[in-house]
């Protein structure tokens, strides 16, 4: 394991390094193209993100840190921008500035001019093992070394040099190695009671009984002293109900967020019984105060559509497509489902919901959600002015986002079909210019849409596509919504009865297998800690606001739509006249 970083690659030796800035304060010292920094993001768990100004906008790109298990001889991670990796940030940075690389292939932007830092550089508990930066604090006391730990997990503050002799790395305190298949655990040093409180599956580190066997289910996030938010960096293994504190000590602990804890109910709500519903129920959130749209907004704002930009290129594909699932499984019902709303509607969610007669309102929301996304999807491709990368690039998005989005991914069958309706929307199929680039730029994407996604969305839209609850976390409800709404099946008559009974025994099975799809949601979101503004900018109610404005997302669905549609279509032919 490498020792202690030379100043030269010690991120917060960087002049260019500002520590925890938040997104606001960094805009503001971002004045000239090509002017850059970067900062500790806090609605990321403290993510190294660069912040550019470019063509007029600042631009925020999350760097991704890939965690390695130790080894001499090399970095115990590396740094990723968009497709290569580095051995620290320094190194990442440098490649970008020195040869005037673009950041990211989508924006084109260059970072040139570092903004250098005024003043001490003011960190978080976080930022040490985030940043890869050394942390020196001494040692809690000595004791015997022993490989006999679970992985050599450390929880004193003791490295191995203190007793295996010189020559002999030291591993950071901070670091807490992670077992079998569970992610990296990083806690901040604490004094020996505290860690005894809080570490408590590792009692064999402070106690002559036994270890027990490692715990392999995700972990739960704690708040530090301070108060402060929890992050991903501050998990500690989660401990059984069994297992019980000795007394006079207590472990501070939080509440599991609510697709967690739904997970727990589940057991009581599979023996509920039937009652008659009350009400026709609406999943869809109150419209409360917007932190990316002012009260009264015009559509199609330019400042929100590059906020917006910025937002999903910080993020990677399958970051997105987590926040789409957790706001699908709202919308749709699954998850986040009061009690007084169960009793409204006589069912355990919103997937049994939309199969019975009182569904009528659930499936008009479901109905628009669908067209709606696909609406925003196809802007994003037909909004881009700039040269024919661009559009490509943006092209590249959407297709990596369904991947994302398939069965054995997030699961996010709906999301999915949003996406890939964008795609195949008459307005973005017909560019042919910009779909031949994407061939001959992003081969492996270009195949991966022809040969995977397209036949998996027909198979889905037949009715006879993935459906089991092990690999799909929301189910393709959009066949039955259609279906129970009045809309003709397409195709010859003998097809059409064949998929009709197919497309009704999937709307039984989906309702009948509804709590298992919801443990299933549960499972792919357990330790998920979603990004506030991503997360509104994906629900419905503000995509509606966004494409027609304030006064205009009060119009009836089918006008919206019409209007729309003609928006998107002098949009296309004015990137490609005549094709």
């Amino acid at each position: 394991m490498q020792g202690p970083q030379q100043n030269g690659e010690d991120l917060n030796h960087q002049p260019w390094y500002h520590g925890p800035l938040p997104r606001q304060k960094a805009e503001a010292l971002l004045l000239q193209d090509g002017d850059f920094l970067v900062r500790a993001s806090g609605s990321r768990g403290g993510h190294p993100v660069i912040s550019c100004r470019w063509r007029g906008s600042v631009l925020h790109f999350e760097v991704f840190r890939v965690v390695m298990r130790p080894r001499p001889g090399r970095p115990a991670a590396l740094f990723q921008l968009e497709d290569e990796r580095f051995p620290s940030m320094p190194a990442l940075v440098r490649s970008y500035t020195a040869g005037r690389r673009p950041l990211s292939r989508a924006t084109g932007a260059v970072a040139s001019r570092p903004v250098v830092r005024q003043g001490p550089l003011r960190r978080s508990f976080s930022e040490d093992t985030l940043m890869d930066c050394p942390v020196r604090t001494e040692g809690f006391r000595d004791r015997k070394w022993s490989n006999s730990q679970p992985a050599d997990l450390e929880l004193t503050g003791q490295s191995k040099e203190d007793h295996s002799g010189a020559g002999t790395s030291t591993i950071p305190i901070s670091a807490l190695l992670r077992t079998g298949s569970d992610p990296m655990l990083l806690k901040a040093p604490a004094p020996l009671g505290t860690t005894a409180d809080h570490l408590r599956a590792s009692d064999g580190q402070l106690h002559a009984k036994a270890p027990t066997k490692p715990l392999r289910t995700p972990s739960l996030a704690l708040t530090d002293a301070s108060g402060s938010l929890p992050t991903y960096c501050e998990l500690v293994p989660r401990v059984p109900s069994a297992q019980r504190m000795p007394p006079g000590q207590s472990c501070l602990e939080t509440e599991s967020p609510w697709w967690e804890a739904e997970e727990e109910e589940d057991m009581v709500e599979e023996d509920r019984c039937f009652a008659r519903p009350q009400a026709d129920v609406s999943f869809c959130p109150p419209d409360n105060p917007s932190c990316l749209l002012g009260p009264q907004n015009r559509p199609l704002d330019h400042k929100v559509l590059c906020t917006l930009r910025g937002l999903f290129l910080e993020h990677h594909p399958g970051s997105t497509a987590l926040h789409l699932l957790l706001v699908d499984c709202q919308a749709a019902g699954l998850l986040g489902v009061t009690k007084l709303q169960r009793a409204a509607m006589g069912v355990a969610s919103g997937l049994e919901l939309l199969t019975l007669p009182h569904g009528h309102r659930l499936r008009l929301e479901l109905l628009e959600r669908l067209e709606t996304l696909a609406l925003a999807g196809a802007l994003a491709v037909l909004g881009c002015s700039g040269p024919l990368e661009e559009r490509a690039a943006a092209l590249r998005g959407l297709v990596e986002l369904a991947l994302a989005l398939r069965p054995g991914a997030a699961g996010d069958l709906p999301g999915l079909a949003a996406v890939m309706g964008a795609l195949l929307m008459p307005q973005v199929s017909r560019l042919e210019h910009t779909w031949r680039h994407l061939r001959r730029s992003h081969t492996e994407v270009a195949l991966a849409f022809e040969q995977e996604l397209k036949p998996l969305m027909r198979a889905l839209d037949e009715g006879s596509g993935p459906c089991d609850p092990g690999e799909v976390a929301l189910p393709h409800w959009a066949p039955a919504v259609r279906l129970l709404e009045g809309e003709e099946l397409v195709g010859p008559l003998e097809e059409g009865c064949e998929r009709l009974l197919r497309t009704l025994h999937g709307a039984r099975q989906m309702a009948r297998d509804a709590p298992k799809f919801r443990k299933a949601a549960a499972l792919r979101l357990r330790g998920f800690q979603p990004n506030p503004e991503l997360r509104e900018a994906l629900t419905t109610g503000f995509v509606r606001r966004l494409l027609w404005g304030s006064r205009g997302a009060s119009a009836p669905r089918s006008e919206r739509l019409e209007k729309f549609q003609h928006v998107l279509s002098i949009l296309s032919q004015r990137l490609e006249p005549g094709c």
